[in-house]
């Protein structure tokens, strides 16, 4: 059955869909330093892409980095290192194309009992993918 709404803030997928696509804003405001908005991980066996509707993200993809203002989007293909930040003042919004584990990790780690590192690699591994601490 065909799933139309709004997507601002919110999630879509279907039961057993194999593609997951949310919409996200990162409130920008930092004049200095980075604030990432994921940790440095790579996934071994799914791809995630990226379409910035608003201001602008910066990405690490392996060992090169990515500016995408909005209008652009980027791919990291499955068993690439990669993170991302907003890298100025303003906001950003922007889609997330992802796989259900994928979005079952990100779940997982916004959960409030899973901070500690131990268990922030665990479940990483449990979702295919690892996790490679946060840039410095």
């Amino acid at each position: 059955m065909p799933l139309a709404a709004p997507l601002a803030g919110s999630v879509l997928s279907a039961e057993g869909a194999s593609l997951v696509l949310v919409e996200w804003s990162d409130p920008g405001g930092r004049k200095d330093g980075r604030q990432y908005i994921a940790p440095l991980h790579v996934h071994h066996d799914d791809d995630e892409a990226w379409y910035v509707h608003e201001g602008t993200l910066r990405f690490r993809l392996g060992q090169e980095e990515v500016e995408a203002q909005a209008g652009a989007a980027v791919l990291a293909e499955r068993g690439t290192p990669h993170t991302y930040w907003n890298p100025g003042p303003d906001p950003a919004r922007y889609l997330l194309a992802m796989t259900p584990r994928i979005m079952a990790l990100i779940d997982a780690l916004h959960a409030p009992d899973n901070r500690d590192a131990g268990a922030v690699e665990a479940l990483f591994r449990e979702h295919r993918s690892t996790y490679l601490g946060w840039p410095g």
